[in-house]
C-alpha cells in the first residue's frame, strides 16, 4: 500500500484530499505545521508528498528544499493558491518539486497527477517475454497463449493489461494506472472498462473464474497478479 503524506494547514482540503486517496487504497499521513512536516517527511517511508505552498513556521518551498538538500528524493506535488504561477512554478520545479497543482482543483484532476506522478518515480517494468503460471503460457512478444496446450484467443488490450499486471507482481495496480498504461487516456474516465476486461481475461486464464487465483482483486484500489 502506497503511503502518502499530506502537508496542509487547510483542514478542510486536508480532509477531502485523505478521502480521496484512502478511497484508492493509500494510506494518508496529515500533517499542518511547516517544521513537524519537516521532520516527519525525514523519518518516515514515503511513496508520495503532498505539499502545500504556503504553510505555518516552515514554507512549503523551504521545506522542499530542505528536503531535497538532504538527499530525500521523494516525489513532491506542489498546492498553491497563489497567482504569481510562472515564478513559483519555476522555482519549485527547479527545487525539485514532480508536480505543481494551483487551487482550486477537482479531485479527479488531483487523482491523475498522483497516479502519473507515482508511474514516473516507480521503477520500469521487468522485462517480459515468456511467461508461464499453472498450465498457462504466455508469448508476450510472439503474441500467443495456451492453457493447458490448446490455444488461447487474447485481444491485443489482453495481452497489455495481462502483461503490466504480471510485470508488477505482488503490486496493487489502479484502474486509472491500468486505463493510463494500456488504453493510453490521458483523462480517466467514469468507465467499467478495466473491468469488464479482466472478467474476460478470468474466463480464459483461470481455472475457476468466480474463484480466481492469479487475477485478484483488491477492494476499492485495483487488481494484482499473484503466481
Amino acid at each position: 500500500m502506497s503511503k502518502v503524506l499530506v502537508i496542509d494547514d487547510d483542514r478542510a482540503l486536508q480532509e477531502t484530499l485523505r478521502l480521496a486517496l484512502e478511497a484508492e487504497g493509500f494510506q494518508v499521513l496529515s500533517e499542518t505545521d511547516g517544521e513537524k512536516a519537516l521532520e516527519r517527511a525525514s523519518k518516515e517511508s514515503l511513496d508520495l508528498i503532498v505539499l502545500d505552498f504556503v504553510l505555518p513556521h516552515l514554507s512549503g518551498m523551504e521545506i522542499l528544499r530542505r528536503m531535497r538538500d538532504r538527499g530525500n528524493a521523494t516525489p513532491v506535488i506542489m498546492l498553491t493558491g497563489q497567482k504569481k504561477e510562472e515564478v513559483d512554478k519555476v522555482l519549485g520545479l527547479e527545487l525539485g518539486a514532480d508536480d505543481y497543482v494551483l487551487k482550486p482543483f477537482g479531485t479527479k484532476e488531483f487523482m491523475a497527477r498522483v497516479h502519473a506522478v507515482l508511474r514516473r518515480s516507480r521503477p520500469g517494468p521487468v522485462a517480459l517475454d515468456d511467461y508461464a503460471f499453472d498450465d498457462v503460457q504466455v508469448h508476450f512478444k510472439k503474441r500467443t497463449a495456451s492453457r493447458g496446450g490448446e490455444e488461447l484467443h487474447l485481444t491485443a488490450k489482453e495481452y497489455g493489461l495481462l502483461h503490466l499486471l504480471i510485470s508488477h507482481e505482488g503490486d496493487v495496480v489502479s484502474r486509472e494506472t491500468i486505463l493510463s498504461d494500456v488504453w493510453g487516456y490521458d483523462k480517466f474516465p467514469s468507465t467499467r472498462t478495466v473491468d469488464t476486461f479482466i472478467h474476460n481475461l478470468r474466463q480464459k486464464i483461470e481455472a475457476d473464474p468466480g474463484h480466481p487465483r492469479h487475477l485478484l482483486t483488491v477492494a476499492w484500489s485495483g487488481y494484482k497478479f499473484q503466481k
